[in-house]
């Protein structure tokens, strides 16, 4: 995930959002909401969510799946997130020409992929010649399957039926399925949707696992700060698989199997660890049974047991530092509570006050009065908020400018916030903003089908969020320095640098065509 994309920072318009938050609330508090939202969990388990919005003929929806990167199985890390791009391959009826047939060429890949595996990973005694003829059996056995193979048919069924924003993306805590269509196919996105939860298949998993290979090479291994953040998060966790990347360890991808993918399957995706919001342009009661119908048949499953690994207290200070032929980088972090913590509202307004717009504190430290950096900023909630994760704070130095500026400039920001009360003005502008957002992603379909989704995943009961611009109010002065000066130590921090070097000269060639 880019640093610059993540939750919670930066939003500008204040004024102008500060003026709309008054009229946001009377349109969208609770018991309008409860008038207009239904809630129904089948007998699977499945947890269901219909909210009627009928401004126009449309409907969004959001399938949130409670399973995420942190958890991928050991020596498979990244097959959450594989799991996500193998949801658009099809399903037993749409992406193929005779599913029977395929289904027997699918069995014959996983046993020719075995036999090439398991001599691949012989430590004494590989046979060359033998391992090159089974890669090809598995390649022919590819091909085979491959002939039953209608590319692209899931997707493109949706977008010729209106379907627009079709997308999901997978975290370290959950996995997200989402788009929007015209209110007349609500039926058809019904039979998709409940297909690929409880009939996926296995399709093209090989090649699809290049893509992902692919994916982290472009966003990790090519990356400096993609390393380096990768390396920072190795660094802080010990224990808790935050601690993994989430496009996963490059030999582990490189040899998952669809086998494992089908457990993976069978594990997390039971309808007990998902929730699917549908808004707009659609009636409960006429809604829900058309859900029923489609979704009901899924197979139930137990609900998956909660991670049992906790992160042991940080005790020391740690260090990471690359050298690379790119331009400096400065980032650190300290643990924090995870977002049920009673104090997960005091970490949002600290991200505010130190980040939000060009009236934030590390912006006009930093970018603006010492002009020592591009960019800077500070953000809850790195890599997730599930379990405990950690506050970050980043800068980009400017040229001739260094990490060791940035450390020291932070630091006097966060000194300041433990030692000095935030102004009036700031904790006002953090409140209004807060609400703001927070009732501004309600106003369309997705953005609330998003909410609705996340909030009863996360605590059993989507009214939590109006409960939590109650959270925001009772944010004082003295929360954000005492969560400052419990957070903000020395033996808490982890911090990750880029130093810049020269460049390696490349060789120079002796022979060849002059």
């Amino acid at each position: 995930m880019p640093l610059l994309s993540l939750k919670r920072v930066c939003v500008v318009g204040v004024v102008v959002l500060a003026a709309g938050v008054c009229g946001s609330v009377r349109a969208q508090d609770l018991a309008s909401f409860e008038k207009r939202t239904t809630v129904k969990v089948l007998a699977n388990g499945l947890t269901l969510i219909v909210c009627e919005r009928p401004e126009a003929p449309v409907f969004s929806f959001y399938t949130e799946v409670d399973t995420g990167s942190a958890d991928d199985p050991q020596g498979a890390t990244g097959l959450a997130h594989m799991f996500e791009h193998m949801a658009f391959k099809g399903t037993t009826e749409i992406g193929t020409t005779n599913y029977p047939a395929e289904k027997v060429a699918l069995a014959k890949v996983e046993v020719a992929y075995a036999a090439y595996d398991a001599e691949f990973r012989k430590r004494v005694g590989k046979d060359a010649a033998k391992l090159a003829s089974l890669k090809k059996s598995f390649a022919d056995a590819q091909a085979a399957a491959e002939k039953y193979v209608i590319p692209n048919q899931f997707s493109e069924i949706a977008e010729q039926n209106g379907a627009v924003g079709i997308n999901a993306s997978t975290s370290e805590d959950s996995t997200q399925y989402f788009w929007s269509m015209p209110s007349n196919r609500f039926e058809l996105w019904a039979y998709l949707e409940s297909q690929r939860i409880g009939h996926p298949v296995e399709r093209e998993f090989y090649k699809e696992r290049d893509v992902v290979q692919e994916e982290r090479r472009m966003r990790v291994d090519s990356s400096p700060v993609g390393r380096m953040l990768e390396e920072f998060l190795a660094t802080a966790y010990v224990a808790h698989p935050y601690g993994r990347p989430g496009t996963g360890w490059e030999s582990d991808i490189s040899q998952v199997t669809a086998t494992e993918a089908e457990a993976f399957h069978k594990k997390y995706y039971v309808p007990a660890n998902m929730v699917i919001a549908v808004v707009g342009d659609v009636k409960a009661s006429t809604a829900m049974p058309v859900l029923e119908k489609y979704f009901a048949s899924i197979p139930a499953g137990p609900k998956p047991e909660p991670m049992t690994t906790v992160e042991p207290k940080q005790t020391a200070e740690k260090f990471v530092v690359l050298h690379d032929a790119s331009q400096p980088f400065y980032l650190e972090g300290y643990h924090k509570p995870d977002y049920r913590d009673p104090d997960d509202a005091v970490y949002d307004a600290i991200t505010d006050i130190f980040s939000n717009g060009r009236t934030a504190r590390l912006y006009r430290s930093l970018v603006r009065d010492q002009r020592i950096a591009q960019t800077a900023q500070g953000f809850s909630g790195l890599p997730g908020e599930k379990f405990p994760g950690m506050f970050a704070f980043y800068a980009v130095p400017l040229p001739g400018h260094t990490d060791d500026e940035i450390r020291v400039a932070i630091g006097k920001e966060v000194d300041r916030l433990k030692n000095e009360e935030v102004s009036d003005a700031e904790l006002d502008r953090y409140k209004t903003r807060a609400k703001a957002d927070m009732l501004r992603g309600l106003a369309d379909n997705d953005g609330l089908a998003h909410s609705l989704a996340e909030y009863q995943t996360r605590f059993g009961d989507w009214r939590q969020m109006f409960r939590d611009l109650d959270k925001i109010d009772k944010v004082t002065k003295a929360d954000i320095k005492r969560v400052a000066n419990k957070t903000f130590v020395d033996s808490n921090r982890t911090t990750a640098r880029i130093e810049t070097v020269a460049a390696t000269p490349a060789p120079v060639s002796a022979g060849g065509a002059k």
